[in-house]
């Protein structure tokens, strides 16, 4: 799809306060829906794009929990319900690395952010997806018993099942 951009490194701005604030400001100025993640809980680019893509289906269909599509978009990616715990999928204070997922909407206008925009939100590293298996777990209540049966090796599948079923716990 290619109406949404991934960006994966480290914050430039470390004050979580002001780094949102600088998010905003780039939302407005682009017209593109601009949404943090924190990397160590995103398995993969598949994980976001799913997410993504479901969030903006839910909008486009009227089935959308969120009122905001940034909002939505962390909803399905952290596969919570409850837009309260779906925060935990989002940045905080501890945060190192972030997934920075801008959106170009069809029928809005909005233009993509120049690099220099991006740059004084986000070092790009290089490193692209590099989760951390024990913070996945703890974020997606994934148990012991689960991986025992599956393997640790398919831990991003359990992830994605956790996005597809999003809608089901309506």
């Amino acid at each position: 799809m290619n109406n949404i951009r991934l960006l994966f490194g480290k914050p430039v701005i470390q004050d979580r306060n002001q780094f949102l604030a600088a998010l905003r400001e780039l939302q407005a100025r682009s017209g593109c829906i601009v949404q943090a993640l924190d990397a160590d809980k995103v398995v993969s680019e598949q994980h976001v794009r799913f997410a993504t893509k479901k969030a903006l289906l839910a909008f486009s269909e009227g089935r959308n929990v969120a009122k905001d599509l940034g909002m939505e978009i962390l909803r399905y990616a952290s596969g919570e319900r409850q837009i309260e715990r779906a925060l935990s999928m989002g940045i905080s204070e501890a945060t190192e690395r972030i997934a920075l997922v801008i959106v170009h909407r069809p029928n809005h206008e909005c233009r993509w952010p120049e690099n220099s925009e991006l740059a004084a939100l986000i070092d790009v590293d290089g490193l692209g997806c590099s989760f951390k298996p024990d913070a996945v777990k703890k974020a997606f209540s994934i148990s012991d018993e689960e991986l025992k049966v599956v393997d640790e090796t398919r831990l991003s599948e359990l992830v994605l099942e956790r996005v597809a079923l999003v809608e089901i716990y309506r």
